[in-house]
């Protein structure tokens, strides 16, 4: 993320949450980097899939435990690396 953005991130998210809470993740993810992204979460129960029509792509909801907005940051930082992903 750059940098300025970053920034206002995380102030938002502080600005709106009170930390610890549960964090709602959402992306759509190519069905193939699904594993990719699974493996962000150390929780698997806290995540709901929907299946695009055709099968090539994956909606993902999930609530997470965190304790700042730095790892909520984290988790969008280590998901861009994942070929093809779109953050909501």
């Amino acid at each position: 993320m750059a940098n300025g953005y970053l920034h206002h991130f995380k102030a938002r998210l502080d600005e709106h949450h009170s930390w610890p809470c549960t964090y709602m993740f959402k992306f759509i993810v190519p069905a193939q980097e699904y594993p990719k992204l699974l493996d962000l979460f150390e929780s698997k129960d806290s995540i709901q899939t929907r299946q695009s029509k055709n099968g090539r792509y994956i909606s993902v909801t999930a609530k997470c435990r965190v304790h700042s907005s730095d790892e909520v940051v984290a988790v969008y930082d280590a998901a861009a690396r994942i070929r093809g992903i779109v953050s909501l």
